[in-house]
């Protein structure tokens, strides 16, 4: 069975994604810029090594959209915070290796998701770290599906998301690989 690599993307709407960059450069400007990073990132990111698999929110809206490419499965976020859509992907999702990763990322590669895929190897998780706490990928090698209650408890959007998610997780073997940085400002943006 191959891997499984999900990708987490919103509808590019000005104000319903990216309203921090938003914020600094317009929130028009920052769905732009995100459309363009998901492209891009879909384009590095493609592999035959994995299926790759869009979690798409709004549901409905993702479901059908054009902007997404057509040939990628899609499956519906639903409701909930972050850690329970994720949650819910890996439980849902067939038995095998998962990785989740968010779509803000520009140094994400193939070979940066071939080191997760690789980690899972030797251990039951893994997590690619972010500089302010969080993270950019969650994976899991499944024989069965994970317990319900994984990423509860989490302080999202907080320098403590990743180790609450790790503890969340149980006593599980955990890597950890490179860590990069997603884009949640204008100064995030600059130092890209």
């Amino acid at each position: 069975m191959r891997a499984k690599l999900v990708v987490m993307v919103k509808e590019p709407h000005p104000g319903r994604v990216k309203t921090r960059l938003g914020r600094d450069i317009d929130l028009t400007a920052s769905a732009w810029w995100f459309r363009h990073q998901v492209g891009a990132l879909l384009r590095r990111i493609e592999d035959p090594r994995w299926d790759t698999i869009l979690a798409v929110a709004p549901d409905v809206e993702g479901l059908t959209s054009r902007i997404w490419p057509a040939h990628l499965p899609r499956v519906a976020q639903g409701r909930g915070d972050l850690g329970h859509r994720m949650s819910r992907l890996l439980r849902g999702l067939p038995n095998g290796l998962v990785c989740i990763i968010g779509a803000d990322i520009p140094d994400i590669t193939r070979p940066r998701i071939a080191e997760a895929f690789n980690a899972l190897g030797n251990h039951e998780a893994v997590f690619g770290p972010a500089p302010d706490g969080g993270y950019w990928l969650i994976g899991m090698k499944r024989a069965r599906p994970p317990r319900a209650d994984i990423l509860t408890d989490v302080r999202w959007s907080s320098e403590h998301a990743l180790t609450d998610s790790a503890r969340s997780l149980g006593d599980v073997s955990i890597a950890y690989v490179a860590t990069l940085r997603d884009v949640d400002t204008v100064d995030d943006l600059i130092a890209m």
